[in-house]
């Protein structure tokens, strides 16, 4: 089969087009940065659905069974993807124009190449090859920060992502062994060994799409990003993630439960939280609940559509939102050089711009009428209660609740109001313009909800602004805020440490590390030292053979006498063998190491073959 080039893939846009950054200088590489995703758009709107750039395995001069590469599967869920990471970018790029490094811009293009390729990937194959470079991209954007503690945390991000790529690598070999086949498509589901490959993978996914336990690299490393790549990383990551459930794992239950413990998870580690970036990270995780928990819900059915339709819908919200919440406060990071809640305060008087536009962000998330997140995280709580987990819909509803509380009240509140009296300025045009856009586009889509649906894989039989939604809805968020006023000084934050599971691998690992530093090495001490005492009797007797006789009679009776006293004589044999060993050597035959250890095998071999005979006689 010849590979078809009637499509341009988008990500290949990016994959290749980082090569001419570093050539680039100044106003020239600011237009180039963002003709490229502008392009990239453009070719999604042209895109029609099929399959392209298939490359079978005989192509590549490899035996396989009918294994085949396929690069671009274009349907209603990979567009959908598709669209928000380019646009996401497009916006992303625009507030990073400032950086002057073009390190960044690279590891950020490589970011989104990867996380476009893992969209459009039709087979196990070249989805994993994404998967790992997508992991090894974003690290730089940890790291470009230069701090010890960016450093720190970007080495145990990557050590958590090789884990995820060795377990999700085991599973996709074990499956094509199993099944002859390499295609992406929904795996199968049940109990035993048959289905261990689906657990792998299952658990690979988990891992990118930080579901606990497996999350802490999320709260861990986003904080310790640079301002532009922390951005960069709340939208591509565990959005693919979400993208790979939705289509390997539609309607496994477990996820609706792991959904919602994530969703109300996320949300009480946040309340904890002093940073703000860390405190947006938690919200990432628990906002990922619920797309995780309506993937799991998406079985046959009316119900099933719309809980499919509510995860994808939110996925796209959630890029919006979580990106314009990052921008606001890498915003304030970048202009006061602080992110703790206890360091910050009164910004509003030298920052309302950045203000109001991180409360559109916030307004989104947390669900209000007339923004994003009213339209697409209500339909999966919906369906959470027409599919009958009443235990599940209580979770994600205080999950909503904690979320205005922490992200729409407590942060802007505690940063833009009440606390520290701190200076500032607004931040460079480029950031307040990149978040303009986003803002834009989480009212846009809050307004004008069948933009959104009409790009969904189901048709959408949902109503968002059905009168009693909308007054429910408006109830719980007033009666959050007036809670959030009469509290607010029980809420005010501390400076303080909050444990998470991280800490728990942080113990093991460091016990690990002593593990081998010292019982190990004193344990590899002592075998190196009785290897090297026999071999240097080997070599004696080799040599030597009558004195080294002599001296091994010598030495077995001073230990089997000594507990006698009765040991003397053997002692000062051994003593006299030992001073007039290296005069006998030269008057000696010596008996070379082959003969010495062909007569060992030979002995070994007798001894092997006559027990053999007996035994089975």
């Amino acid at each position: 089969m010849e590979m078809e080039m009637e499509w341009l893939h988008p990500g290949f846009i990016f994959l290749i087009g980082v090569l001419l950054i570093p050539v680039l200088k100044g106003r020239m590489r600011a237009a180039y940065l963002i003709t490229l995703p502008i392009i990239a758009l453009i070719d999604l709107i042209l895109t029609t659905e099929g399959v392209f750039g298939d490359i079978p395995f005989s192509a590549l001069q490899i035996k396989a069974d009918d294994f085949t590469l396929v690069f671009g599967r274009v349907d209603n869920l990979s567009l959908v993807f598709g669209y928000i990471f380019v646009i996401a970018s497009l916006c992303m790029i625009i507030y990073a124009l400032n950086e002057r490094r073009e390190g960044i811009f690279m590891s950020a293009f490589i970011y989104v190449g990867s996380a476009l390729g893992v969209v459009f990937a039709g087979d196990l194959i070249s989805l994993y090859i994404f998967w790992e470079i997508m992991a090894f991209s974003s690290l730089f954007l940890i790291w470009y920060r230069e701090t010890e503690e960016a450093h720190k945390a970007g080495f145990r991000y990557i050590l958590w992502h090789l884990f995820g790529g060795c377990v999700l690598l085991a599973g996709i070999i074990m499956y094509a062994q199993t099944t002859g086949s390499i295609a992406f498509n929904a795996f199968t589901w049940g109990i035993g060994w048959d289905y261990l490959p689906s657990y792998l993978i299952l658990l690979g996914f988990s891992l990118n799409a930080a579901i606990p336990p497996l999350h802490a690299w999320l709260s861990d490393a986003y904080p310790e990003a640079t301002v532009a790549g922390a951005v960069f990383l709340t939208a591509f990551t565990t959005k693919s993630a979400i993208y790979v459930l939705l289509r390997g794992f539609p309607g496994v239950e477990i996820l609706i439960w792991l959904g919602a413990i994530m969703a109300i998870y996320g949300i009480i580690f946040a309340v904890l939280e002093n940073d703000i970036r860390r405190l947006l990270a938690y919200s990432i995780i628990s906002q990922g609940g619920y797309m995780v928990a309506g993937v799991g819900m998406g079985v046959s059915g009316e119900v099933g559509e719309i809980a499919v339709n509510g995860a994808i819908a939110h996925a796209f919200c959630c890029v919006l939102y979580m990106a314009l919440l990052f921008m606001a406060a890498g915003a304030v990071l970048e202009v006061t050089g602080k992110s703790k809640l206890t360091e910050l305060g009164g910004l509003y008087r030298f920052m309302p711009r950045t203000f109001w536009l991180y409360m559109i962000g916030a307004f989104s998330i947390s669900g209000f009428p007339l923004f994003s997140g009213f339209v697409s995280k209500t339909m999966v709580v919906e369906a959470a209660a027409a599919h009958g987990h009443e235990i599940v819909w209580l979770l994600l509803e205080c999950a909503a609740i904690g979320t205005f509380l922490v992200v729409g009240l407590k942060l802007p509140y505690f940063t833009f109001f009440s606390g520290v009296q701190c200076e500032a300025r607004e931040p460079p045009k480029n950031m307040l313009f990149a978040m303009g856009i986003v803002a834009f586009l989480c009212v846009f889509i809050g307004i004008f909800p069948q933009f959104l649906y009409g790009m969904l894989p189901h048709a959408v039989h949902y109503e968002p602004y059905a009168p009693g939604h909308v007054i429910s809805t408006c109830d719980m968020l007033i009666f959050t805020f007036v809670a959030f006023w009469i509290l607010r000084e029980n809420l005010r934050p501390e400076q303080k440490i909050t444990l998470d599971t991280d800490w728990l691998f942080r113990i093991l690992g460091r016990r690990f590390i002593w593990f081998c530093e010292q019982p190990l090495i004193t344990f590899a001490e002592i075998i190196d030292g009785a290897l090297k005492k026999i071999a240097g009797f080997f070599a004696l007797f080799a040599n030597n053979p009558a004195v080294a006789s002599r001296m091994l009679i010598a030495l077995t009776g001073a230990a089997v006498l000594r507990p006698l006293n009765m040991n003397e004589k053997y002692v000062r044999d051994l003593e006299q063998l030992r001073r007039d060993y290296p005069e006998e050597m030269a008057h000696m035959t010596r008996v070379g190491f082959g003969v010495l250890l062909s007569l060992m095998f030979l002995t070994l071999y007798l001894f092997i073959y006559l027990s053999y005979g007996v035994l089975w006689r």
